[in-house]
């Protein structure tokens, strides 16, 4: 496949009108039967299909576990398994696709898999769900990408290691780099290494479009082999989402089905340009485009970091979090972004007559944006939850300024802070007081406090019992307690400084790969 042929499909193309969360699925038992036939499942199916697998899956551990005896991590980065040790691979190979099988799993190919000389990277998407890693085993077992926890992990560490994978540290900000490098040096060796299997989107999604390929995969400058994923089910018990069931809930589901499909498409392998190899971004778009094309969805420049921002939002308890990712597209859309335009209305003295209750004329009045503009029309929408035309400007500020990307947790909290004080948003007396109703919506949207303990904290700092409390009461209060201390002394480079030689927790991290 040319470079030509990806040129001529355009993103408008791709492009779809209508406003997609790849990172939210949905999944519920909604008829009797589909519960009744669940129910009897669970008890006569599930426990044979998982004693099944666990015997794949420990036959394999254990195989794995011989094949890397006496080998160590060096020699597994430096060099490709060789003699009884590679044939071994098509043995785990076998008991990897048994376990798939025994659970139900049913895989459909189409096309052909290009051998390592004519592809030495395959690039597989949509990445959807734990169960992609069935494409793992009907690949032959390639390197792949993967977090370095999951290579300590005991009970999948052993063949997760014998893939030889290219191990990520997130919290190291070299890795990227670092990863690079590796993908660059394996796809252009002389060595006989295995194809490096790569998922570009770097995270899961619902299948519902191509979200941002990121481009280490592009680096090498090599043909790489597009492959599409499909799950062409009926009940969609596979797709693991940021916001949706459980990775357990979604085992469960599926071992309950009778039979459950996949379909893995081998494209045609995909030659860069001389542009392409110069740009892997370009390069990355183009072949998007082109399985997008294949897979009959758009794309949507959504990324891994609009996953962060929504759990972030999460934790934070923000209003309408799971819909901060659509928000910020199309703030970017309408400039929003750059003039940061919402940051000057919290500094004004006046913001809205009751901002509780504003109408699209004044959403787009305050913010300054055109209101003949579709994407100023779907962002007024999502916050119209009632349909009633009116929205609570103040929760679409507190998303705005709650989820800012440049800004460290202090500053936010800072910002947070100001809507006690100096906007006028949640003091309806417009004298800096802020009676207990107000403190608690403030506060429990903001840090993440339950209303109950909110009350509390009110209680606490109205000694005098005035019925209101001031911004400045509040802070005095905050940075006496040990719960506070940690929102007001670290920022978020400082979290994760080493402590003791180890990194802080990552918050944020959640669902990633």
């Amino acid at each position: 496949m040319s470079a030509k042929f990806a040129a001529g499909i355009s993103h408008a193309e791709c492009e779809n009108e209508q406003l997609l969360n790849p990172f939210v699925h949905r999944l519920e038992l909604d008829t009797t039967y589909e519960k009744i036939k669940t129910a009897i499942l669970t008890l006569i199916l599930v426990p044979v299909r998982v004693g099944l697998i666990c015997f794949f899956v420990i036959t394999g551990w254990m195989l794995a576990t011989i094949g890397l005896f006496g080998i160590t991590e060096e020699e597994l980065r430096d060099r490709p398994l060789e003699g009884w040790r590679k044939k071994l691979k098509s043995i785990i190979c076998f008991l990897g696709q048994s376990s798939l099988l025994a659970g139900g799993m049913r895989f459909k190919v189409k096309g052909r898999q290009a051998s390592r000389k004519e592809a030495p990277i395959l690039v597989a998407a949509p990445h959807s769900s734990f169960l992609d890693a069935g494409v793992v085993y009907m690949t032959g077992l390639p390197c792949n990408i993967c977090r370095r926890e999951s290579g300590n992990d005991f009970h999948i560490g052993k063949l997760i290691n014998y893939t030889q994978p290219i191990y990520v540290w997130r919290d190291d900000p070299d890795s990227r780099q670092n990863t690079i490098k590796e993908i660059i040096k394996r796809a252009t060796s002389d060595l006989d290494w295995p194809q490096i299997l790569i998922f570009p989107e770097g995270t899961c999604t619902n299948r519902s479009c191509l979200i941002t390929f990121k481009p280490g995969a592009f680096y090498p400058g090599v043909p790489i082999q597009p492959v599409c994923i499909k799950y062409p089910n009926k009940l969609d018990t596979v797709t693991w989402t940021w916001e949706g069931p459980s990775a357990l809930k979604l085992l469960w589901l599926t071992l309950t089905q009778i039979s459950s499909h996949c379909e893995v498409e081998f494209l045609p392998v995909y030659t860069p340009s001389e542009e392409e190899k110069r740009d892997p971004k370009l390069f990355a778009n183009n072949v998007r485009a082109v399985m997008a094309k294949a897979l009959g969805i758009p794309v949507v420049d959504y990324s891994y970091n609009d996953c962060k921002l929504m759990t972030k939002a999460k934790e934070m308890n923000l209003p309408l979090a799971t819909s901060l990712v659509e928000v910020r597209k199309l703030r970017r859309k309408l400039g929003l972004e750059s003039s940061k335009i919402e940051e000057k209305v919290l500094n004004t003295n006046y913001a809205c007559r009751d901002c509780s209750k504003v109408s699209f004329i004044e959403f787009v009045q305050l913010l300054n944006i055109p209101p003949n503009e579709p994407a100023a029309q779907q962002l007024f929408r999502i916050y119209d939850k009632d349909n009633t035309g009116r929205m609570d400007f103040r929760d679409y500020i507190l998303g705005v300024i709650g989820t800012d990307p440049n800004r460290s947790i202090l500053d936010i909290v800072r910002l947070a802070c100001q809507l006690f004080s100096q906007f006028q948003m949640y003091d309806n007396g417009k004298h800096g007081k802020i009676t207990a109703e107000d403190f608690c919506k403030a506060i429990c949207q903001t840090l993440a406090l339950s209303k109950d303990y909110a009350l509390e904290v009110f209680d606490q700092v109205d000694r005098n019992q005035l019925g209101y409390i001031t911004f400045e009461n509040f802070i005095n209060y905050a940075q006496k307690k040990a719960e506070f201390s940690d929102l007001f002394s670290l920022s978020t480079e400082e979290k994760f400084c080493p402590k003791n030689g180890n990194l802080c927790a990552n918050s944020l991290d959640k669902k990633k790969d």
